[in-house]
């Protein structure tokens, strides 16, 4: 390296705030297992090796003399580095100021927080699990250099950094750069010298790296003859009676970007009118960027072997938690992202890579209950966008749902339990939707259902309350929110009687409801006694038209409603208090205030706030007053 020229013609950078941020990390990191930085140059410089193979397709002059993919690892333990280096697309100045300057790479303000809320309990699962790439060097390095030239270009270009803040790039002599490609120089620190010897490098890429698609070779000294480590056989091309457990989890890592296990492996070759292998994974732990806005998929699509892009639809958005590939025949090379979406081929193979996806969910779902559960528990609130996006899989989407409800205690109930359950005339499939499992829980509208013994799903996703809106029955009973219209209890007993009910209320109790109806119109549609309390005095409900409560709301949060419906207010005919305001009809006074204070009451029940305050408190202090008169 002519160290002089570099210098004369360096240009120095601070790192944006949010890579200085992750250096700082890394450099003082509290990780017990840095192995996986080399897991994440080698991924990268694969994916190199890859980039240059689809641009070679338009230019294969862009391959030169030297068209076979390789990644050197070379080791210099008397100078204490670590050398990678990879023959792939390299990068420009302009290039290595954006990949190595800037972090673009979504989530990773959510990662950062999330390992500084864990410094002493998650360690290397986190920096694998996200796939910070790079950047992981600088916990084994107290400086990198990196030369790099692009393929095709007449120069070369030096970044290098200590990893406190900044760095510099400068030209470089292209006689001390690859012919094309990258060499990451890394200066390793004093208790991280291990890394420049053989038997530590050589576990860790077997251990991780042994099927990414380029051939690993190792120089155990500068200028010393290399010996392959890996074949770069495509894992992908084998068969699976040929593939172990660990390679199937060494390569998801890769794939992924993560490092737990993966909970379901889907690995076929489809023949017949199209043909194309897929291999496919469920993680085992929600990765990091689950829930991006774009939603986009983290599939892959081969065309024989090379990598075309990893922006093509292969699966369904509620799919997208799956990692892995898709490599057809079928596609010609020279594909344009624009033929790849319009593509009829693409359409097929989409179909039939998602039911093998799951139909495997399915298996395993009756083969092992518990490790499905896990996948529910991590997936289910995406797996339930499909049953409103994906109107041909919807049955089967709804089978394989899992819900918590009154009767699972701290399990699951299928939709089959559930109908297997149900009480001899009821037509429909109960429900609640709301924030979390103990506000549901302890909801009024629940109270005449579990006095029936009737069951009730308690939905809690967000998603909730959209698909129920769009999936009309399940094995012919419909889905009711027990928030919106009638509840029609009166045929079903209690458990704890003979007969149905079909008692009227007393009169003066009917008085006041009316009385009621009239005081409240402008704040409510309709007042009613109710058959789904027992307990509580009111509840609030919605009319049979329009939207469920708690859709509702969230539509009124999202901007997308300006005002709500008027609810209708349901009273416990039943409750002492109401017969006891009830037998007040002599003080006008009184009954005024107490309708008020029931509608706030039940307001307050429902999760939002009396609608005058100070009304409120004025009408509670009346109350209270002629109580302890």
């Amino acid at each position: 390296m002519t160290t002089t020229a570099a210098e004369m013609t360096a240009e120095s950078h601070v790192f944006e705030a949010d890579v200085a941020r992750l250096l700082h990390m890394m450099v003082h990191s509290v990780y017990s297992d840095k192995d996986v930085f080399l897991r994440e140059l080698i991924s990268n410089a694969a994916d190199a090796c890859e980039k240059l193979r689809y641009e070679a397709i338009a230019q294969p002059g862009l391959l030169a003399n030297d068209p076979d993919s390789r990644i050197l690892l070379t080791l210099d333990a008397d100078g204490s580095k670590l050398v990678v280096e990879d023959n792939g697309i390299g990068m420009s100045r302009d290039e290595m100021i954006e990949a190595l300057g800037t972090i673009a790479r979504s989530g990773t303000r959510a990662f950062m927080e999330r390992i500084e809320a864990n410094k002493q309990g998650e360690g290397a699962q986190l920096i694998g699990q996200f796939g910070v790439g790079f950047y992981s060097c600088f916990m084994v390095a107290d400086r990198v250099d990196v030369v790099s030239r692009r393929a095709g270009a007449e120069d070369a270009w030096l970044w290098s950094s200590d990893g406190k803040g900044g760095y510099s790039v400068a030209p470089v002599d292209v006689s001390e750069a690859p012919a094309r490609g990258t060499r990451i120089t890394l200066h390793l620190m004093e208790d991280a010298k291990s890394y420049a010897s053989r038997w530590s490098v050589e576990r860790i890429v077997k251990e991780q790296s042994g099927h990414v698609p380029v051939p690993i070779k190792i120089a155990e000294k500068p200028g010393e003859e290399a010996t392959q480590l890996t074949d770069g056989t495509a894992l992908w091309t084998k068969s699976k009676n040929d593939i172990t457990a660990e390679e199937y989890t060494d390569f998801y890592r890769g794939v992924s970007g993560q490092y737990d296990e993966p909970a379901l492996t889907v690995h076929f070759r489809a023949e017949g009118r199209h043909e194309y292998s897929a291999l496919a994974f469920v993680p085992g732990s929600q990765p990091f960027d689950l829930f991006d806005p774009d939603r986009k998929g983290r599939m892959k699509l081969y065309v024989k072997r090379v990598f075309i892009t990893d922006e093509a639809e292969l699966l369904p958005r509620y799919l997208r938690f799956v990692r892995g590939l898709v490599d057809t025949s079928d596609l010609p090379l020279n594909v344009s992202r624009e033929m790849i979406q319009e593509s009829p081929i693409l359409t097929a193979i989409r179909k039939g890579v998602t039911n093998r996806i799951i139909t495997a969910i399915e298996k395993q779902a009756e083969s092992d209950h518990d490790a499905f559960l896990k996948i529910w528990e991590n997936f289910g609130s995406l797996i339930k966008e499909g049953i409103y996006e994906d109107f041909e899989r919807r049955s089967q989407l709804l089978a394989l749902s899992r819900f918590r409800t009154t009767t699972s205690g701290d399990g699951y109930r299928s939709l089959a339990d559930y109908i297997k359950d149900a009480k001899e005339g009821q037509q429909s499939i109960y429900y609640l939707v709301g924030g979390s499992l103990e506000q549901l829980k302890a909801s009024p509208q629940l109270e005449g259902f579990r006095a029936r013994g009737i069951e009730v799903l308690l939905l809690t996703d967000s998603v909730d309350s959209f698909w129920v809106t769009n999936a009309p029955e399940f094995d012919g009973k419909s889905f009711k929110s027990i928030t919106q219209g009638s509840a029609d209890l009166a045929q079903f007993k209690k458990q704890d009687e003979d007969k149905p009910e079909s008692e009227s209320a007393p009169a003066e109790v009917q008085a006041f409801l009316d009385y009621a109806k009239q005081k409240l119109a402008d704040e409510v549609s309709d007042v009613r006694a109710s058959d789904r309390l027992i307990e509580s005095a009111v509840c609030l409900v919605a009319s049979e038209q329009g939207y469920d409560r708690q859709l509702e709301k969230i539509l009124q949060g999202a901007g997308r409603l300006q005002s709500g419906a008027k609810p209708i207010l349901e009273i416990n005919m039943d409750h002492p208090v109401v017969k006891a305001i009830a037998a007040k009809a002599d003080s006008p006074a009184l009954r005024d205030d107490a309708a008020f204070l029931l509608l706030d009451q039940a307001r307050v029940l429902d999760g939002d706030k009396p609608a005058d305050p100070r009304a409120f408190a004025e009408r509670l202090a009346r109350l209270m007053e002629k109580a302890l008169q």
